[in-house]
């Protein structure tokens, strides 16, 4: 039995100020951490939810990419894809007893999920809201140095 690790915890740096994104990324982040901490005889059930997630997640922002026209598009839809791809194979290493594989997507997702909100889903989430609001996302966060 491999032995639990430590989480991935929901951060304000995460935030986009664009509300749906935002509660469907604080889930993601939420999932990945069950799947790191869930002992062996859950990571079945961890991965199906995280996996069901990921498909409902992806699927609704390659829809507003493209229902509002986003530029980078195909990129970010060819990146949701591949993590889809790894999670199905995952899933399938899993179905043969390969329990230590959950946890390294767990900890590949961790390393991406920051930089692909930054990058790619903030572009997206200021994309959308200059074209229903006119203006960039306010977002506000909590100021975690203060003690």
């Amino acid at each position: 039995m491999t032995e639990v690790q430590a989480g991935f915890d929901w951060d304000d740096r995460y935030l986009l100020g664009h509300a749906a994104m935002d509660d469907t990324h604080r889930e993601f982040v939420t999932l990945v951490d069950a799947l790191l901490k869930a002992p062996d005889a859950e990571l079945e059930q961890a991965l199906a939810a995280f996996a069901a997630h990921a498909v409902a997640h992806f699927e609704q922002e390659d829809a507003w990419m493209k229902g509002t026209d986003f530029p980078a598009a195909d990129c970010h839809i060819d990146e949701h894809a591949k993590v889809l791809a790894s999670v199905r194979e995952v899933q399938q290493e899993l179905a043969a007893g390969n329990h230590d594989i959950v946890r390294e997507l767990a900890h590949a997702l961790m390393d991406w999920f920051p930089g692909h909100a930054d990058y790619m889903d903030s572009a997206l989430a200021l994309w959308m809201v200059k074209r229903s609001h006119g203006g960039a996302p306010l977002v506000f966060r909590r100021d975690t140095a203060k003690g």
